[in-house]
């Protein structure tokens, strides 16, 4: 059965398109408008509204519930304080993630922790005899994320604590009398917040939104423009960056913290006295530099991208919509080293850019490499260079 979120009878009015995508079992939005594009730029100049409803939501609360969490979650929780968030990931004894996600510390023993697959089971089997318990309450919550430039000044005018409100904080308030939480997140690389509202309030909050929204080109924004965003913010997305270790098939399928650039985590663990689910491999792996590959951003080099296609006849392609499958990447003169997992023309870069995998000596910002692309049938290899993530890194973001 397709569910709908608690704000489609919004959503829907609103897609000019008539496009939807599944996800999680949910109707969402590919694109309102004409062209995803104008969401994207939304983002970028203005603000856009993204319903990130379908996400997994779970409540993790009890006297022992930070230390299950520091039994498995590789990021150390205990350095998330309550009022703050967390970007986070789970892994298995191997040191290969199982997912990722983000959790929210509302209490000493209370959490909420976001995941894109169904993950009940697989916390629920790690509890043991510690005194915590897990609840799914994906279905009571509706979530918003607001991101953009004037989304600070567009919630202060409702919430005025949003104005102070750090970088992964998160702050309990209330829109129209009903009560939500705001948190300073997103999946969007630029300033921006996410609303969490109870289902029975998320039309109100909804209402509310738009209107202190009037008049400053704030849009509902699709999956498509999304995803445009998170390549420039060097963000990863699950089944396209990287696979669950629970369902890939090989190892070839699966990747490490390390492997995705994700080592930032694991800062100190060395010293850690948590025992987490993966920690004993993760260790071996930075030891012993065994790490397959690196994860890295690529800029395409736009004279040699035109020459190949004007040598060919053809006008050089700038499309925007991203290509999220796998494209090779190869040395100058050599065989394959890597290889992209998702490719696309930045409109703010104003060059083609990538999220791609290299070998580990090829990982420093500004090592040259050849794209594989099809032209009139036939591959070419373009000139890039590996470049560190975020590709686009505004200020604002953290600011």
């Amino acid at each position: 059965m397709i569910r709908t979120t608690p704000f489609h009878p919004r959503t829907s009015a609103l897609n000019e398109t008539g496009l939807w995508q599944h996800w999680s079992g949910h109707l969402a939005a590919a694109r309102y408008q004409a062209s995803e594009k104008f969401e994207y730029f939304a983002v970028r100049n203005s603000a856009g509204i993204f319903d990130t409803s379908p996400l997994y939501k779970y409540r993790i609360h009890g006297p022992d519930a930070e230390r299950f969490l520091g039994g498995v979650l590789a990021r150390d929780i205990r350095s998330c304080r309550p009022g703050q968030a967390q970007y986070t990931l789970w892994c298995d004894d191997r040191g290969f993630i199982v997912e990722d996600g983000v959790v929210l510390r509302h209490g000493p023993d209370e959490f909420v922790l976001t995941a894109a697959e169904p993950n009940l089971a697989w916390f629920g089997d790690r509890i043991g005899r510690q005194r915590v318990r897990i609840e799914e309450i994906s279905d009571d919550h509706g979530v918003l994320a607001v991101q953009g430039p004037a989304s600070r000044e567009i919630l202060a005018s409702l919430v005025p604590e949003v104005e102070r409100l750090p970088y992964f904080g998160l702050t309990r308030a209330a829109i129209a009398g009903r009560p939500v939480t705001i948190s300073r997140t997103g999946y969007t690389g630029d300033l921006g917040y996410e609303i969490w509202a109870g289902r029975g309030d998320a039309l109100t909050v909804w209402d509310c939104l738009i209107q202190a929204s009037e008049g400053r080109g704030v849009i509902p924004i699709g999956l498509l423009a999304l995803y445009m965003l998170r390549i420039e913010a060097g963000l990863l997305l699950l089944d396209v960056d990287f696979e669950s270790s629970r369902f890939a098939w090989t190892d070839e399928q699966r990747s490490t913290p390390l492997e995705l650039g994700l080592g930032w985590m694991l800062k100190g663990i060395e010293s850690d006295d948590r025992a987490f689910i993966g920690r004993r491999a993760l260790l071996r792996e930075r030891a012993d530099r065994t790490s397959r590959w690196a994860f890295t951003g690529l800029l395409v080099d736009w004279h040699d991208y035109n020459r190949i296609y004007d040598e060919a006849g053809l006008i050089p392609p700038r499309r925007h919509v991203p290509v999220q499958e796998e494209m090779f990447v190869y040395e100058p003169h050599g065989g394959q080293v890597g290889y992209a997992t998702s490719f696309m023309y930045s409109p703010m870069l104003q060059r083609h850019i990538a999220l791609a995998r290299v070998r580990p000596d090829l990982a420093s910002p500004g090592s040259e490499v050849r794209l594989e692309v099809a032209v009139n049938h036939r591959y070419e290899y373009v000139r890039a260079q590996t470049a560190r993530n975020p590709l686009y890194d505004p200020p604002r973001k953290t600011a």
